[in-house]
């Protein structure tokens, strides 16, 4: 089953209280299943990861073998693509494991969207911020 999973991490503050979304989508664009975390104070580019790191597990546990990951963080989809490497000691670990949860389902793709396009995971993120505030 091929998914596509939207992603957003945000931060009020660099690094602040931050919160994850994600919405994974069957091909068809229905809601397979949404992902809204608060995950305490971090930096955005940990907030991105993250929110994508629930998304990879969502798409897994709902039996994904393919998915497209699409996002509006242009670092993590360029780090993703492997067209800049991950040099932050603090984004390793979650690049490795971003890496492990897209060969456990099998072929993913990282595509990168403006933030306008990406509104859904926005605001699951933003919601997860909220509920914290």
């Amino acid at each position: 089953m091929h998914v596509i999973i939207r992603t957003d991490g945000g931060s009020r503050g660099n690094p602040g209280p931050s919160g994850c979304g994600a919405v994974v989508e069957d091909g068809h664009g229905k809601v397979l299943r949404e992902v809204s975390k608060y995950i305490g104070t971090a930096t955005n580019n940990i907030a991105e990861y993250r929110a994508v790191l629930f998304g990879l597990r969502a798409a897994k546990e709902l039996g994904a073998t393919s998915a497209e990951v699409v996002a509006d963080s242009e670092l993590m989809i360029k780090q993703a693509n492997r067209i800049y490497k991950v040099k932050h000691p603090n984004l390793r670990p979650l690049y490795e494991e971003m890496l492990g949860l897209a060969q456990a389902i099998g072929k993913v793709t990282y595509r990168h969207v403006r933030r306008e396009q990406n509104a859904a995971a926005d605001d699951l993120a933003n919601q997860a911020m909220d509920r914290k505030a």
